[in-house]
């Protein structure tokens, strides 16, 4: 158990687990009131081991211990590599006056503090607070935090769901991993909201494409207006702002082939007529949809449109048949139809 320790290294780029597991030891503090006044966090870029003591030894206030959390401290102990005096790479220890005396320290934390090191990135296997951690196993304890790989992600989505007492089939948990990624602090917020809208009914794939493709939708609605404006940049920067929060690529051609597939009907039906709540009502789609829609395909004619089908057609194919890497072949894309 984590409360059996007195220090604990988090360590790995996950922030959300990461924070949940730091919520947790906060809520063992016991009152609030009195978790707050014993609880302190420091910047360990730059930290001096006396200032780092000073809050580590001092004795609880109206509780019977402390929580000192120490953020980026131990990554400046991880070994770097440095050419040696032949031409050849040799690991250089960095600060390692500092790291003795905190190894030394280590060893004489106070019984009534929980000294939580806090890495936001995944230290090496070789730093010496993990070496340390490892020969004290009573007193210390490591947790590296890290998404789980995109094959186990629908699991993951199904043990959260189980955990706020909810239930989700596991075709609709596959959809949502797809549509959002490997970024947990935005899946959790889809199982959230899917939750109180489902109040205590499993969740369906139909829920999940309701609920999360609009949030999506409004991403690629702003991505396809900047591609209709012939803006690069723009384009650019919406597709990797999508791709930074882990979306995959292939769900983010799939919607941006279902917006201009909706684009083509759409001015394809205006052409010959017909108003937008009539070509609303024959597309079923949602009012506000079928406005935005008809906005932005009036920057293209139906020509054109047949043309970025064939050309999203040329992206599918070469994505399936791994010509090109996923995201180089967006980028090629987002370059292709804002520049012709």
């Amino acid at each position: 158990m984590l409360n059996c320790a007195l220090i604990y290294i988090f360590h790995g780029d996950d922030d959300f687990q990461r924070a949940e597991q730091i919520k947790a030891l906060r809520a063992g503090m016991g009152d609030p009131q009195f978790a707050e006044l014993n609880t302190t966090t420091l910047d360990g870029r730059a930290l001096p081991l006396g200032e780092l003591r000073h809050h580590a030894d001092a004795i609880p206030f109206l509780s019977d211990k402390r929580l000192v959390l120490v953020e980026g401290m131990l990554a400046r102990f991880d070994p770097r590599r440095k050419a040696s005096d032949e031409g050849e790479d040799a690991e250089e220890e960095p600060n390692p006056e500092l790291k003795q005396q905190l190894l030394e320290y280590l060893s004489n934390v106070p019984p009534t503090t929980q000294l939580v090191f806090v890495e936001s990135k995944k230290l090496a296997a070789n730093n010496a607070a993990l070496k340390f951690a490892e020969k004290d196993k009573k007193h210390a304890q490591v947790k590296l935090f890290a998404a789980p790989p995109a094959d186990q992600l629908s699991d993951w989505v199904i043990d959260r769901i189980e955990q706020k007492g909810g239930a989700i089939d596991f075709s609709a948990a596959n959809d949502l991993a797809l549509a959002i990624g490997s970024d947990l602090r935005a899946l959790d917020n889809e199982i959230e909201k899917l939750i109180v809208f489902k109040n205590g009914e499993p969740i369906r794939r139909d829920d999940v494409r309701m609920l999360v493709a609009s949030a999506q939708e409004s991403n690629i609605f702003e991505l396809v207006d900047a591609l209709g404006q012939k803006k690069t940049q723009r384009a650019l920067e919406l597709l990797h702002e999508q791709l930074r929060h882990n979306a995959n690529e292939f769900y983010l051609l799939t919607m941006i082939t279902r917006q201009y597939r909706l684009l083509l009907q759409v001015r394809d039906l205006s052409t010959r007529g017909m108003q937008t709540d009539v070509i609303q009502k024959q597309l079923g789609l949602h009012p506000f949809v079928a406005r935005k829609i008809a906005d932005q395909a009036r920057h293209y004619s139906v020509a054109q449109l047949e043309g970025v089908m064939n050309k999203l057609l040329e992206v599918d194919v070469s994505l399936k048949t791994s010509r090109l890497e996923p995201t180089l072949a967006l980028d090629l894309l987002v370059i292709d139809l804002t520049t012709k």
